[in-house]
């Protein structure tokens, strides 16, 4: 029996943590792991937005072409990276237990507060930028791409003076002392699957190796609540360019999720919010989402689409 599972992962420095990380959750169960790097798409174009290199696997699309062919058995992805819907040929078989969701400021500066102060804030994600534009509406929002490590670079040579990332990846990477403000999820709501890391493996994978990752990297209470956000986004069909958001967390023995759309002017913010059982996730994403498009999330959608094609 071929008991090494080779992981398939972008090359970054925080996408090799994640790989370290689930391959540090496998090794109790007695499998070898291999770690495999791949460049994908979103890493190679730094020069434009995500939004205009396109919607749909832009981190993701040459990871799962390896999946494909066989060349790795799992991929390793931020669970927010993925596209709403994935190859009919593979399957996501596991989330890790969420970090904190919420996004944060980081600056050398100290002192800077996000509702008093006018500050150059670098940020590549048009939800986050739509959130700024709404409910800080004089503040000014920089494109910035690039790995965590060529951000916060450019942060120390004064290109900006703070970064708005996910806490998730800020903490991995150990500038923790950086972050000046950590901004509430229930106004400021993250991205679909922020702050976790998803499994992605072929249907036909082998049982053995399926159900070490299954039982060994499987958060379920994590899984519970981004399928509920993965089956909203799908619902929505909003991909990377579209700033969709989604938040879903236990609460009292159900799952409560918010979910929603914002137009690239910060202008509208258009949710909804519903609770339901852990086995009933689906049909709240759906549910969420649905309302959302009837309350003019719908025409919405359309709108962006237009702009950011």
């Amino acid at each position: 029996m071929n008991k090494v599972i080779r992981i398939g992962t972008r090359g970054s420095k925080l996408a090799l943590w994640q790989a370290e990380h689930v391959a540090s959750l496998i090794k109790p169960s007695g499998y070898q792991t291999e770690i495999v790097p791949i460049e994908t798409r979103g890493d190679k174009i730094l020069n434009v937005s995500i939004a205009k290199i396109g919607s749909k696997g832009v981190f993701t699309e040459e990871i799962e072409a390896k999946l494909l062919d066989g060349s790795i058995d799992i991929a390793v992805h931020s669970a927010k990276d993925l596209a709403s819907e994935i190859p009919d040929e593979l399957e996501l078989v596991a989330f890790t237990e969420r970090e904190l969701a919420n996004d944060v400021i980081v600056s050398h500066k100290k002192n800077i507060n996000l509702a008093s102060d006018k500050l150059r804030i670098g940020t590549s994600a048009t939800r986050r930028v739509a959130f700024l534009k709404h409910f800080y509406p004089h503040q000014e929002a920089l494109t910035i791409r690039g790995n965590l490590q060529t951000r916060f670079a450019k942060l120390e040579a004064g290109d900006y003076d703070a970064l708005l990332l996910a806490y998730a990846g800020v903490h991995r990477m150990g500038f923790d002392h950086l972050i000046v403000e950590k901004i509430e999820t229930s106004y400021f709501v993250p991205a679909v699957g922020q702050g976790s890391i998803a499994v992605e493996c072929h249907k036909k994978l082998p049982f053995d190796k399926k159900d070490i990752i299954e039982r060994w990297v499987n958060h379920p209470e994590t899984e519970d609540c981004i399928r509920a956000e993965r089956s909203f986004l799908k619902t929505l069909q909003g991909g990377c360019s579209i700033p969709a958001f989604g938040y879903a967390h236990h609460e009292g023995g159900m799952i409560t999720l918010k979910g929603g759309i914002i137009s690239l002017d910060g202008q509208r913010i258009i949710k909804a919010k519903h609770s339901a059982s852990p086995v009933d996730v689906k049909a709240l994403g759906e549910r969420v989402a649905n309302e959302v498009l009837i309350n003019g999330g719908a025409t919405l959608l359309s709108e962006i689409k237009n702009l950011v094609v």
